[in-house]
């Protein structure tokens, strides 16, 4: 929100040499985020002055029209002459008064100004937009100076267009709706500087009147519980909107449009109430506040042709909609240029609704963003009135002696507080009588309980508050303040946060890093050496990626978890599997030039408790009890941390050495034995195996065990999967449970044997379908104890072999911790060896 101080002075006694930066202090300490202070003199430099349009020259023969105009600046230019400005505005006409910045002078952004000749004529100067000064965003016209400004040419116009100001921009918080207006605004400094507050909403105001202004009938008393209008006849349609609110308006960011549109966003700036004006000649039939019907349509003002759902709130006449209540007006109703008489409407919508049917229709609007945060619905009446006497005064008229006035406004409940609750819970000293204060300073109104307060710090369970519980009923405009803990919030803010010490807690003593977290570390560390780059995904889906991957919503395997309020609809579901966002990361890193990939990712996935219910309530103004806790986390879904790689083109690169080596299905096996191994997971408890197992490619998928039990799976993916992804055929992934792994055992330091190895290789000839990690168990367990290591190093299938046979060649290293192996012993180990793996797999000596 961008406002000028010089507004906010009207209803606030800031000390009048009160600098920019203390300024910008008071309102961070009230908990208000400051984007910029400008100084919005410092940001114009040179002369910039009043000028008047004395003759314009229409040049044609150019792409877009441009005008060569002479401009009367006074003396300001040395000579008395017009200045001579090339100009493509068409806003303005002769005997127009303008801005005019001379040459050599510097515009908002560094862009400075000269005299030079263009479009084949000489041009000194520049004839200013709001937007070139810095002053808004409007750049479809220069700033045409209306009636009322007596400024002549050659004066200097900073005053006149509001460049002898400072503006604020801040970023108001969701909770802080009623911020979002220079009521709010001088509020919360008249509290910081504690100096007098002038509230425009005390201004008087007529009530509601028997016969109303307007025939008006509200069917949904919830989504509007407050509906006001009156009427102004005889309004000139000419009549311009004032310098004065112009400027103001464009220093807040908002267009000038006409008259009485102007008006609604001035009060609503000033009051926080957004309003709308109708052209009431073009309303047929009484007006009816009701829920849309699912289908019916509106043309809004920004010409969109909008579907409504049941749940937007709509205005009707007899030609059905004419305004989405609360968001933006229709075409139909609205203000035009001959508009005569005016129908003012200041109601109060449900701050829900109006937030649900913005994001709906992406229509993010000055009026709904004030409303989902939070409208006074007291201040109606009173911004009804505003209105009526600014546009009566502006713009001629009568206004209306009947007051329309529907008010279904539910009270304020109050709030119990334990006069003691901001001392516990904040740990500085609060007495009763100071909570009391703030509260009350705020505008909220506090009853006492059966103990009286007293400033008297000797009466028992009343200067310390214990025992004391204050009933509190927040104002109309704090719609935020619901809960004891919110009051809290607002008694430390108002008392100030820097009194509140910065104690660090005390680390408990331990061992240093978790189990689990030494683990994520190491398994992190492992694959980063192995040349994988981590990437971090978020972790929402969308049905389709389940469905490609072949783990549709709905699998009973793996049930996926449906957001209520997600981020985007596309993608509503959580991760039940690291590799869906994975994918999408390496479909992105190729489609922006890169081949060769290696990505991991570490983090949760999500697996629903089925049938486990809703969670219970739990409000904010006690702790949780177990049974609570416990309910709650028997719903919370399950959070197994996943480890997971994709990998796509050469493993190793291709160069003058030779030719590159592309990954494959073994190598996203070996990361997940990797893996595996820097878990500290013995290699004899892993168990590989071929399995089949979505999304992976059926005949190229093994799964992985430990100690009996499935941990993960790796391998090529199905081929259908990497099409329908778009990505890279034979592209691999792996993916494993962290959490499913056992606790690391307890390694013993190996035994170093200072005798050598004997080093023998064997050929076993077995079927396609053993797989070669059985054929490696059975090895080791027919060599016995002298066995050292063993390893696969070839594989050969031919037609010697014979069909569905194929050759597994390992290299077999035997040593003995206490002598040199003669060449008898390590035969008859290597020959034992093969007789286990010929009982158990029937294999046979390659050659025998």
């Amino acid at each position: 929100m961008r406002v000028s101080v010089s507004w906010l002075r009207e209803y606030v006694d800031l000390p009048a040499d009160l600098p920019t930066g203390d300024l910008e202090q008071a309102l961070v300490d009230l908990g208000i985020e400051v984007e910029s202070v400008v100084d919005l003199a410092e940001t114009v430099t040179g002369q910039l002055v009043v000028g008047e349009v004395r003759e314009i020259e229409e040049l044609t023969g150019f792409k877009k029209p441009i005008r060569f105009c002479r401009v009367d600046v006074g003396a300001a230019n040395g000579t008395g002459d017009p200045q001579e400005i090339v100009c493509g505005a068409r806003n303005f006409a002769v005997g127009d008064r303008v801005v005019v910045i001379l040459p050599g002078g510097v515009l908002p952004g560094g862009f400075a100004i000269g005299a030079r000749k263009t479009y084949g004529h000489n041009s000194a100067g520049m004839i200013c937009s709001a937007k070139e000064l810095g002053l808004g965003d409007d750049h479809s016209g220069i700033i045409v100076l209306g009636p009322d400004v007596t400024a002549k040419p050659g004066d200097d116009a900073r005053p006149v267009v509001g460049l002898d100001d400072v503006v604020l921009d801040l970023e108001i918080t969701p909770d802080r709706g009623y911020a979002l207006s220079l009521r709010g605004l001088a509020r919360e400094l008249s509290h910081a500087f504690d100096v007098p507050l002038r509230d425009p909403a005390l201004a008087p105001a007529p009530g509601g009147t028997a016969t109303p202004a307007y025939p008006v009938e509200v069917r949904d008393t919830v989504g509007c519980d407050r509906f006001t209008a009156r009427l102004v006849r005889g309004v000139d349609p000419t009549a311009p909107t004032p310098s004065w609110m112009q400027q103001r308006l464009v220093t807040a960011g908002i267009r000038s449009i006409s008259l009485p549109v102007d008006i609604t966003n001035y009060v609503m700036v000033e009051l926080g109430q957004p309003m709308h004006a109708f052209d009431a000649d073009r309303i047929a039939g009484p007006l009816v506040v009701r829920r849309a019907e699912a289908g019916e349509k509106l043309t809004t003002l920004d010409g969109v042709n909008r579907v409504l759902t049941a749940d937007d709130m709509v205005i009707c006449d007899d030609t059905g909609p004419i305004s989405l209540a609360a968001v933006m007006g229709g075409e139909t109703s609205e203000v035009v240029p001959d508009t005569t008489t005016v129908l003012f409407e200041a109601a109060h919508w449900d701050p829900a609704m109006v937030g649900r049917t913005a994001r709906r229709h992406k229509l993010f609007s000055e009026a709904a963003k004030r409303w989902e945060r939070g409208v006074d619905p007291a201040v109606a009446l009173v911004a009804l009135e505003r209105a009526v006497r600014l546009l009566t005064e502006h713009g001629g008229g009568t206004p209306s002696a009947e007051i329309l006035d529907i008010d279904h406004v539910r009270p304020r409940t109050p709030i119990s507080l334990p006069a003691d609750l901001p001392t516990r819970r904040v740990g500085v000293e609060y007495p009763p009588a100071r909570v009391v204060a703030l509260l009350e300073r705020i505008g909220c109104t506090v009853a006492q309980g059966a103990d009286r307060l007293s400033e008297d710090p000797g009466a028992v369970g009343v200067a310390s508050g214990v025992g004391t519980v204050l009933s509190v009923t927040p104002p109309t405009w704090r719609p935020d303040l619901t809960d004891p803990a919110d009051l809290v919030e607002e008694v430390v803010r108002l008392d100030g946060y820097d009194k509140v010490p910065s104690v660090l807690p005390t680390a408990p003593p331990g061992r240093g890093l978790t189990p689990r977290q030494r683990r994520r570390r190491a398994v992190a560390g492992s694959l980063a050496e192995r040349g994988y780059v981590e990437v971090l995904a978020h972790p929402f889906v969308s049905p389709e990626l389940a469905d490609q991957l072949g783990l549709p919503a709905d699998d009973t395997r793996r049930p996926a978890v449906r957001l209520a309020n997600p981020l985007s609809e596309e993608e509503p579901l959580l991760r039940t599997t690291l590799l869906g966002p994975l994918l999408g990361i390496l479909k992105r890193n190729l489609g922006r030039g890169h081949r060769d990939l290696a990505l991991y990712e570490i983090g949760a996935v999500f697996h629903p408790r089925v049938g486990a219910g809703s969670p219970p309530a739990m409000g904010v103004d006690r702790r949780p009890t177990d049974a609570e806790f416990a309910a709650a986390d028997a719903v919370v879904p399950e959070q197994p941390v996943h480890v997971a790689v994709v990998l796509s083109g050469d493993l190793d690169p291709a160069g003058w050495w030779g030719a590159g080596r592309p990954a494959g299905w073994a190598d996203a096996i070996e990361a997940a034995r990797d893996v595996l191994a820097a878990a500290g997971i013995p290699d004899e408890r892993i168990e590989v195996r071929a399995a089949e197992y979505a999304p992976w490619h059926p005949g190229r998928c093994a799964e992985l065990r430990v100690d009996g039990s499935v941990v993960g799976h790796a391998g090529e993916l199905h081929p259908v999967v990497v099409a329908t992804v778009e990505l890279p055929r034979r592209t691999c992934a792996m993916e494993l449970n962290l959490d499913a792994l056992p606790a690391t055992p307890v390694t013993p330091a190996p035994t170093v044997s200072g005798f050598p190895p004997a080093l023998i290789d064997v050929a076993l000839v077995v079927d396609d379908s053993v797989p070669a990690e059985q054929v490696r168990r059975a090895l080791e367990a027919g060599a016995g104890e002298l066995l050292e290591d063993v390893r696969l190093f070839d594989v050969y299938s031919g037609a010697q072999l014979g069909a569905g046979r194929r050759s597994l060649a390992y290299k077999l290293t035997f040593r003995a911790p206490d002598r040199t192996l003669t060449v008898e012993e390590a035969v008859a180990a290597r020959d034992a060896a093969v007789a286990v793996a010929a009982e158990r797999l029937g294999a046979t000596l390659r050659g025998a």
